[in-house]
C-alpha cells in the first residue's frame, strides 16, 4: 500500500474510461476516498459503482468546488486526467484549438487555482497531471494535441519548482500509447508511432503509484521515453530529422 494515498480524498478527472478509470480503481485500491469525474455521466456513474467512489459529472474545469465538498471539505490529491487527443495540422479550425487549449491546459490552471490557496495554507497538496509522451517530444498528424500537451507539461513544471518547497508536489505522467479510445481514435498515425508499445491503463496507474512512492516529479510508463527526451535536447535537428522520416513514412502510407 501506498501511504501517501491511504484515507487521502482524491478526484479524478475524466475518469470514464480509459486511463482516468484506471487511476480511479488503483487509489480506491490503495485506500483512498475517491471522487471521480466525467462529461459522460452514466459511464462515469458506472465506474464510482465499481469502486464505491462518488460520481460529480461534468465539466472538468469546475469540479473543484462540489469535489471538494463531497470529500468532506478537503482535497487531497487532485489528478487532471482528462484530455482532448484533438489531430490535425496548422490549419485545424479555430475551435479545435480552442477545445484543446481548455481542456489540455486551461482545465489544469482553472483547478489549481481552486487548490493551490487551501494547500499552502495548510501546508500540502498533490496535483498529478496526465500529459503525454507528445508533451516532452511531440506526436505527428496533431498540432493542437503536441502544442497543448507542451503546454500542460509546462505548466505542471511550473508548479513543481513554485510550491515545492511549501508542501505541494506535482506529478506529470507523460506515456507513449496507452490502449485506450482516445489511441483508437488517433488512426493511421497512432497505428505507426503509438500502437507497436501500447500498454494497458493499469500500467499508467501502476506507474503513478510507484512515482508517488518515490516523490518522482515525472512518471515514465514507458521508461524509453527518458532516451527519446535526451536526445531530442543534446541533437534537435538530428532528432527532428529522425521525426520528419517517420513522418514522411506515414505520408506515404507505409
Amino acid at each position: 500500500m501506498v501511504e501517501a494515498v491511504q484515507g487521502a480524498g482524491v478526484v479524478v478527472t475524466g475518469a470514464g474510461g480509459g486511463i482516468g478509470a484506471a487511476l480511479a480503481r488503483r487509489f480506491a485500491a490503495e485506500g483512498a476516498r475517491v471522487v471521480v469525474n466525467d462529461l459522460d455521466a452514466d459511464r462515469v456513474k458506472a465506474v464510482a459503482d465499481e469502486i464505491g467512489a462518488i460520481a460529480v459529472p461534468g465539466d472538468a474545469s469546475a469540479v473543484v468546488g462540489a469535489a471538494r465538498d463531497a470529500l468532506g471539505g478537503t482535497v487531497d490529491i487532485y489528478c487532471a486526467n482528462a484530455g482532448v487527443g484533438s489531430g490535425g495540422s496548422e490549419a485545424a479550425g479555430e475551435d479545435v484549438w480552442a477545445l484543446a487549449w481548455d481542456v489540455n491546459v486551461m482545465a489544469h490552471v482553472r483547478a489549481a487555482e481552486a487548490l493551490i490557496p487551501g494547500w499552502l495554507e495548510r501546508g500540502g497538496g498533490r496535483f498529478v497531471s496526465t500529459v503525454s509522451a507528445a508533451g516532452l517530444l511531440t506526436m505527428i498528424g496533431a498540432a493542437p494535441y503536441s502544442v497543448t500537451k507542451h503546454g500542460a507539461y509546462a505548466f505542471a513544471e511550473w508548479l513543481s519548482l513554485t510550491y515545492r518547497h511549501r508542501g505541494i508536489k506535482v506529478h506529470a505522467i507523460c506515456p507513449q500509447g496507452v490502449r485506450t479510445d482516445m489511441l483508437a481514435a488517433t488512426g493511421s498515425a497512432g497505428d505507426l508511432v503509438l500502437q507497436p508499445t501500447a500498454i494497458e491503463p493499469d500500467a499508467v496507474a501502476d506507474a503513478l503509484m510507484k512515482g508517488i512512492e518515490e516523490e518522482r516529479f515525472l512518471i515514465l510508463p514507458h521508461p524509453e521515453v527518458a532516451g527519446y527526451y535526451q536526445a531530442r535536447a543534446a541533437e534537435p535537428d538530428r532528432w527532428l530529422t529522425t521525426m520528419n522520416h517517420i513522418q514522411q513514412k506515414w505520408e506515404a502510407g507505409e
